[in-house]
């Protein structure tokens, strides 16, 4: 067998595999054997049957497997000796016509497409801006505000807000406005303003009195969802749809938000037990854990800014277009040329990216391991419980969800894949240089509106 690898250009190369009948017969043969002992043909004992037999029934379909067998391994083979580093796989050429039927002598050709070359050290000539976003007594009032909203609670009103809950009866109108007869009456219903699908139907609940009058259209508040009309209007989902007209609500009761007092309860829903004693110590933890949760966005910020100045580093990065768009389109049936043409600039960007981001890891020496993956499966975990409001939770039921989370398929992937990002951009913000900018968080949210 002869393997030659030939590099066309920057990044292409063309790989030829040359068999000869020697190359594969002994293969050929010593698999015939082994079938002759394990499928022996019938009127014959295992081991017994002639080998022009074994050829005749066997030969010609053994002789393909072995073959791809071969090329297979001295294709990988050749590349990982060699340390060629391919995008996408190997790709036989459009002249490379064989007939493994008849040839004794084959000759397979491959196109390669290959990562370009290029020098990347991470260290301290590398700057990249940092934003530390300053926390202010107003963010602080506002968190405050929406913490004691989150945690208050319902009591009797005098008026109703966007936010409040109107207990009452409905009565369906006709075209002019009077109850109409054999009517859809509501006894008793229950309508949250701030729910309702459309602006103006909200702002008709607003500022309404205990023993007031409100003539909507539940068709419009509802955007026509028929599960909702039916629950407002108490009647079945398949003909609530129908129903079009506007209704009278006479309000027997509002029930507004109250925000809950500033009391160690309170303490503890938001920061947790015992963290702070005094309205004092809480408004000092609630500061932090505002500048804490803005740490994280400027984060962010530098993952951005990071792959701005590590590609420009990089500088024009030459790619294999022409054999990445045609591996496109034999990945999926469905990418026609015109639709690789549309999605390959954002698919070569992203790939590009890849590459430079794998060649910084190599720099920094990065790797991950299950420590890094079950950090951030616990931190999946925990967020996904936050999302339902259950925070605080005992460490074992957050480790056995994360647990959980690592032994699912459909997470592993995109588990691997942040932990690899975490420990990158955190050793990558560590080896270069930050050129740190205090900013407010106007200043920091305009970041996102430049190109």
């Amino acid at each position: 067998m002869n393997v030659n690898f030939e590099k066309t250009d920057q990044v292409n190369g063309l790989l030829t595999v040359a068999f000869v009948e020697d190359d594969y017969k002994a293969e050929v043969k010593k698999e015939l054997n082994r079938l002759g002992q394990t499928r022996p043909l019938k009127g014959f004992r295992p081991g017994h049957v002639p080998a022009a037999l074994l050829q005749k029934f066997y030969g010609p379909q053994v002789k393909v497997q072995v073959i791809d067998r071969m090329l297979n391994r001295a294709v990988s083979d050749y590349i990982v000796n060699n340390k060629i580093a391919i995008l996408g796989e190997p790709m036989p050429t459009d002249d490379t016509q064989v007939n493994l039927d008849t040839d004794k002598e084959f000759e397979f050709k491959f196109n390669l497409g290959m990562a370009p070359e290029f020098e990347l050290t991470i260290d301290k000539n590398i700057t990249v801006p940092y934003y530390n976003i300053a926390v202010t007594d107003d963010m602080v009032q506002k968190q405050n505000e929406g913490y004691r909203k989150r945690f208050g609670k319902q009591v009797p009103g005098e008026e109703a807000a966007i936010d409040s809950m109107l207990r009452g009866s409905l009565v369906e109108l006709d075209d002019n406005g009077q109850e109409k007869a054999d009517g859809i009456k509501a006894e008793r219903t229950i309508i949250m303003p701030q729910h309702l699908q459309n602006e103006e139907q909200q702002q008709k609940f607003v500022g309404v009195k205990v023993g007031q009058d409100v003539v909507f259209n539940p068709h419009t508040a509802c955007d026509g969802n028929a599960a909702e009309m039916a629950s407002m209007l108490n009647i079945d989902k398949e003909n609530a749809a129908e129903v079009t007209s506007d209704f009278k609500m006479n309000v027997t009761e509002v029930m507004v938000n109250q925000p809950a007092d500033m009391d160690q309860e309170f303490f503890d829903n938001v920061l947790g037990k015992d963290e702070a004693k005094t309205e004092e110590e809480y408004m000092t933890k609630l500061r932090e854990v505002i500048a804490h949760e803005l740490v994280a966005d400027s984060n962010y910020r530098f993952t951005i800014d990071a792959e701005r100045v590590l590609r420009d580093k990089v500088g024009d990065m030459p790619m294999p277009d022409e054999f990445l768009k045609r591996f496109l389109q034999t990945r999926d049936e469905k990418n026609t040329p015109e639709k690789v043409e549309e999605e390959y600039p954002a698919a070569k960007a992203h790939l590009q990216w890849q590459i430079i981001k794998d060649r910084a890891a190599a720099s920094l020496d990065i790797t991950v391991d299950d420590s890094d993956r079950r950090r951030l499966a616990r931190l999946m975990a925990a967020q996904q419980f936050a999302q339902y409001g259950m925070t605080n939770l005992p460490d074992d039921v957050v480790d056995n969800y994360a647990q959980k989370l690592m032994d699912d398929e459909r997470y592993h992937s995109e588990i691997s894949s942040r932990a690899f990002d975490d420990k990158f951009f955190a050793s990558l913000k560590q080896a270069v240089t930050l050129d740190e900018k205090n900013v407010s968080i106007d200043e920091f949210n305009k970041l996102f509106e430049a190109k």
